[in-house]
């Protein structure tokens, strides 16, 4: 029988396109993060990240958190929801204020965040992330603790995530009716990177590729914090998707095709390697079922790859990431467990690539442990952290673009008041 939640516990919930899975840890004493349970279950109500089909996504996720659960041998109250679908929008907000050179005291600080959290404009949209970073001393950049020190001048650097807010108030409702409070909805490329990137790559500076199902996350973390983001509406499902077209089978057959056959790189082997391919009748004794080459299935993959590849290259660019030769990109998602998309990428992109995978976490199953996963174990880490963030400091009084806006952010707000 389950038992009470102990205390330090964290249950991490990522809905995506092709799967719904949960993971309950428990901080200990020390501060590392033990995996006590994990769950996973089809999903069949997301399309591109959103929300379709509200009775179906409660029911993998009531699925998820009870497998979890079962393996835990604990009963879970509320949750960190991932959100990966379009529309995410990253900034950097700065503030500064004067202080006449004096001791920087702990109420200089309140004072410049109260400060920084004005100058917050959603612009209609929900602010899921609005967190100080660094700050900076007479100009001075790169202050962790500005606390003793003395200035003429204090700043601070906000980063600032924001989503259109229907999809973001469909998810919460969708976990709510699965009878689970909502500690906090996560911008998915936050966690990602958390779970896969070093301290010191977040610092120089690096791409995040996330090659989700349905949709592809293009994030640059640079100066220790997420800076831009891009959402391409092509996944690792669109590719099955084309092997199914291109050959006549169901989807399921198509995936495993991908998945056992399937490779981002050809050789002159895959000419005479031939796959079998169920034809999509539901006929059992079909006998018309066609025979391919493996390089007949790896053209159809790379086909729609390199479209991606495009689009991809095109958000780096409109992002910024240029500068040297070699600055990094890092790949994670179900989509990076696709044979040799590495070295393809690195072709692709001309920068060094690799895969990312989830780290820092105790007893991860080895299910678990690959890039499909990263979102899911960074939700955890991030929970783990306890961020600060400026919503949990005093009433905002704002002006915003759309009429709405104004009361969409309060309601934020108070949907979130109890975050940290």
């Amino acid at each position: 029988m389950a038992k009470a939640a102990p205390e330090g516990l964290i249950t991490a919930l990522d809905i995506g396109s092709s799967k719904v899975s949960a993971m309950i840890a428990q901080k200990a004493e020390g501060g590392e993060l033990i995996v006590l349970g994990t769950g996973q279950r089809e999903s069949r109500g997301v399309k591109r990240g959103y929300i379709a089909d509200m009775a179906a996504t409660e029911a993998a996720v009531r699925e998820a958190v009870e497998q979890a659960e079962r393996i835990a041998g604990l009963n879970i109250e509320n949750v960190w929801v991932s959100f990966s679908a379009g529309g995410l929008v990253s900034d950097v907000a700065s503030v500064e204020v004067e202080l006449g050179g004096h001791r920087i005291e702990q109420a200089d600080i309140d004072a410049l965040l109260a400060a920084g959290r004005e100058s917050i404009d959603p612009a209609g949209r929900m602010v899921l992330h609005a967190q100080p970073t660094l700050y900076t001393l007479d100009g001075l950049t790169g202050v962790k603790k500005p606390l003793g020190l003395h200035a003429d001048r204090l700043g601070v650097h906000i980063h600032v995530v924001a989503a259109d807010g229907s999809p973001v108030r469909n998810l919460d409702l969708c976990v709510r009716s699965a009878h689970l409070e909502v500690k906090s909805i996560i911008a998915s490329p936050v966690a990602t990177g958390m779970a896969c990137l070093s301290d010191e790559e977040r610092e120089l500076g690096v791409a995040l590729v996330e090659m989700g199902a349905g949709i592809t996350n293009v994030s640059l973390f640079a100066g220790g914090m997420l800076v831009g983001l891009t959402s391409i509406p092509i996944g690792a499902a669109d590719i099955t998707d084309d092997i199914a077209s291109a050959f006549g089978t169901r989807r399921t057959q198509a995936e495993r095709m991908k998945c056992f056959y399937g490779s981002a790189n050809a050789s002159p082997r895959d000419n005479h390697d031939m796959i079998d391919v169920a034809p999509i009748s539901a006929d059992d004794d079909a006998s018309d079922g066609a025979r391919i080459t493996k390089a007949q299935l790896i053209g159809v993959i790379r086909q729609r790859l390199d479209l991606l590849m495009v689009e991809v290259q095109k958000a780096l660019t409109d992002l910024g990431f240029g500068g040297p030769v070699g600055r990094q990109v890092v790949l994670t998602g179900g989509g990076a467990e696709l044979k040799g998309i590495a070295d393809y990428v690195q072709a692709a992109l001309g920068r060094s690539v690799r895969v990312g995978r989830p780290r820092g976490l105790t007893a991860l199953p080895e299910a678990h442990s690959g890039p499909a996963f990263a979102t899911l174990a960074g939700l955890a880490q991030y929970a783990a952290s306890d961020p600060a963030d400026l919503r949990a400091i005093s009433p905002v009084h704002q002006t915003v673009h759309r009429p709405h806006g104004m009361a969409a952010f309060q309601r934020l707000i108070r949907a979130f008041k109890t975050n940290y």
